[in-house]
């Protein structure tokens, strides 16, 4: 008979009694959920009763101050540099005033609900962009919109001309001057602040009076393809290439090995290299294509028509694209003599089929003497010209004065030459952008200065200021119409910075930023 003592039982029990309990957690955890206990608060319970943490756990952490670390003092005010003094701007400013409130130097107390929204630093700015807000309001009276010229669109008023011009719907053609415009960078941001079809260019392209023209009438009226008279220029094309085809079997007629200058021929090597000469000379024109034969020029007129020009164009087309595609197994891509092609086309004209063959469609940008090409992207136009805003450089200035203060055309003529490089540019690109204008009728505008024979915009009203001031809010994406390149220095902190600002602004060719000082 067994016998089993009272602790093996006691272990034994306590082990079924766990195995039984896993069993049926491990049930409950496969199809259902155990219910949670929720214990009611008491009715007497409140936030108070809530004990504060043991002392030390409730209170804030200060760090301890570094004795040594720099603590930067609040800045009260900001100012613009005036290079004609060569001091801070106490016009060109604006402070802290009393609650709250800022006070612009020239225009006095700025609106409350625009303080709140403005940075400080853009309102030292406030007269330039006030300025092209009056500015584009005289050439556009009446809320017309077109294209606007701008010249000195890297400066503040420029800048500002632009950034409305372009958010009122207009086509900005703008032109950075000489003291921005060797900085590419700053070119392409200027014409990234416009809108299609209006860009910007740099000083010396506007020099170029013939391409600003086209630049501006292709601005004014758009790319229009359709507007090209295509049906009675097909026939220059054809004349075009006849010639070319004449010229080509003068220069490289078939008595020649080579399609290549003679002078490439002659012998101009030492004697002891003669016996090899023809030799190495043969090998090296076998990459060229050969001479060839005489052509009719009567035959070539009467027989190679539009149809089998555009028979030509086809084959050209096999020859480029077996090369380039590292050839089609069928076209034969070490020789293709045009000029013999074309002769045996005038001797023996190939007969055409205008019917493409099914699923053969036009290439959008393959060139057809008998079909016009379709457009391949919408058509923008500008408009016709509103008017043009000038920003008066400090060379500009100069040489204006120069020009004016002469009476005879040889006068002007000899203090045009005895200008710098930099003042000649500058009116260049200015007289290009203004003769536009005046050839348009439309008016023209001077802002950061006046200029002899032109008027200089009136004192911003209420209005533009109140314009300049919505242009310059930033909206809660944080972005806002009007943008500007500021460099601070804060003088704040080291009032040394105040001279080394003033220093740095008057330098040639500053960098394409407006300098600003705070204190």
């Amino acid at each position: 008979m067994l016998s089993v003592s009272s602790s093996a039982l006691a272990r034994l029990a306590a082990r079924s009694r766990t195995a039984a309990a896993a069993s049926s957690a491990s049930v409950r955890n496969m199809g259902m959920q155990a219910r949670e206990e929720i214990e009611e608060l008491p009715p007497n319970f409140s936030m108070d009763a809530v004990k504060a943490p043991p002392h030390g756990f409730g209170e804030q952490h200060e760090e301890e101050l570094d004795p040594m670390a720099y603590v930067r003092k609040p800045v009260s005010s900001v100012h613009s540099i005036d290079l004609s003094k060569g001091a801070i701007s106490a016009l060109d400013s604006a402070a802290f005033g009393p609650g709250g409130s800022v006070v612009h130097g020239r225009f006095g107390n700025v609106d409350a609900s625009a303080a709140e929204t403005v940075p400080l630093e853009y309102l030292a700015f406030l007269r330039p962009a006030s300025e092209g807000a009056a500015a584009l309001r005289e050439i556009s009276e009446g809320g017309k919109t077109g294209t606007v010229l701008v010249y000195g669109a890297s400066r503040p008023a420029g800048l500002s001309a632009v950034q409305l011009a372009t958010a009122s719907g207009n086509a900005v053609v703008a032109v950075v001057d000489g003291q921005h415009s060797g900085h590419d960078e700053m070119v392409d941001t200027v014409k990234g602040l416009t809108s299609e079809p209006g860009t910007a260019v740099a000083e010396q392209y506007a020099l170029c009076k013939a391409n600003f023209r086209d630049l501006v009438e292709k601005t004014v009226s758009g790319d229009d393809f359709t507007s090209f008279d295509f049906d009675s220029n097909q026939y220059q094309f054809l004349a075009d290439f006849k010639a070319n085809v004449l010229d080509y079997v003068e220069a490289y007629p078939s008595d020649l090995p080579a399609a290549v200058d003679s002078e490439q021929l002659k012998f101009t090597g030492k004697e002891k290299d003669r016996a090899n000469f023809q030799a190495n000379m043969n090998a090296y024109l076998s990459q060229y294509q050969p001479g060839a034969d005489p052509i009719d020029p009567a035959q070539l007129e009467a027989n190679f028509n539009v149809e089998q020009y555009e028979l030509f164009k086809k084959k050209f087309i096999t020859q480029t694209t077996a090369v380039i595609s590292g050839g089609d197994g069928v076209t034969n891509t070490d020789r293709f003599a045009p000029a013999e092609i074309v002769n045996n086309m005038c001797m023996q004209p190939e007969s055409t089929d205008d019917a493409k063959p099914e699923g053969v469609v036009a290439y959008p940008f393959e060139f057809s003497i008998k079909n016009e090409s379709a457009p391949t992207t919408p058509m923008t136009k500008g408009g016709p010209i509103v008017g043009a805003i000038i920003e008066v450089t400090p060379d500009l200035a100069v040489a204006c004065e120069a020009v004016a203060a002469a009476k005879t055309l040889r006068e002007k003529a000899e203090a045009l030459q005895f200008l710098t490089e930099p003042q000649k540019s500058a009116f260049g690109a200015a007289s290009s952008i203004i003769g536009l204008a005046k050839k348009a009728g439309a008016a023209v505008r001077t802002v950061g200065g006046s200029l002899p024979g032109l008027d200089a915009v009136e004192k911003p009203s209420e209005q533009d200021i109140q314009t300049a001031l919505e242009g310059m809010e930033l909206g809660d994406d944080g972005t806002s119409k009007l943008n500007y390149f500021i460099q601070v220095y804060r003088a704040s902190d080291y009032p040394i910075y105040e001279a080394y600002a003033i220093h740095r602004a008057n330098e040639p060719l500053s960098g394409p930023r407006q300098i600003v000082v705070t204190k």
